[in-house]
C-alpha cells in the first residue's frame, strides 16, 4: 500500500502560498494573465499585467525560516531560468513584446487558516518589485 504524502506537504504549502500571491495581486488591481506556464528552460509561477507592464513572477513560501534566508532561494541559477522562460512567453505571445518587464518575488508565510478566506487570512505576504534584471 503506497504512503500518503502529508497534508502540509511542500507541494500543498506552494500552492496555497501561490493561491494567496494571486489573492493578493488581483486585489492589489494586477491582471494575471498565466499561472504555471512552462518551458523547456523552466516555469514561472505567475505572469500578470500591471498597467503597461507585463510583471513575471516567483513566488516562495516558507513556515519556518526567516525572510532573510529565503530571498537567497532565488539565486542566479533560478533567475535565468525565470527570464529564459519569460523570453520564450513573450516570443509566443507577441501581443505582449513590446510592453516593460519586469521580474517580481512573492515571499508567503503561512498562517493558521480562518473563516472568511479559505486560504487562510493574515497570512504574511511581501511583495519585492523588481526584484532582479536580466544582466547581460
Amino acid at each position: 500500500m503506497p504512503k500518503s504524502r502529508p497534508v502540509s506537504s511542500s507541494v500543498d504549502l506552494g500552492k496555497k502560498g501561490e493561491n494567496l500571491a494571486v489573492f493578493s495581486l488581483e486585489s492589489g488591481g494586477m491582471e494575471i494573465i498565466a499561472r504555471n506556464f512552462r518551458s523547456k528552460y523552466g516555469e514561472i509561477d505567475i505572469i500578470a499585467l500591471e498597467g503597461e507592464t507585463i510583471v513575471f513572477i516567483e513566488v516562495k513560501s516558507w513556515s519556518v525560516y526567516g525572510m532573510e534566508d529565503l530571498q537567497y532561494s532565488v539565486d542566479i541559477k533560478k533567475q535565468s531560468k525565470i527570464i529564459k522562460t519569460a523570453k520564450y512567453f513573450l516570443s509566443t505571445n507577441r501581443k505582449y513584446s513590446n510592453m516593460a518587464v519586469r521580474f517580481d518575488i512573492v515571499f508567503v508565510r503561512d498562517t493558521a487558516p480562518a473563516a472568511n478566506h479559505p486560504e487562510g487570512a493574515g497570512s504574511s505576504i511581501t511583495r519585492l518589485a523588481s526584484a532582479f534584471t536580466e544582466c547581460v
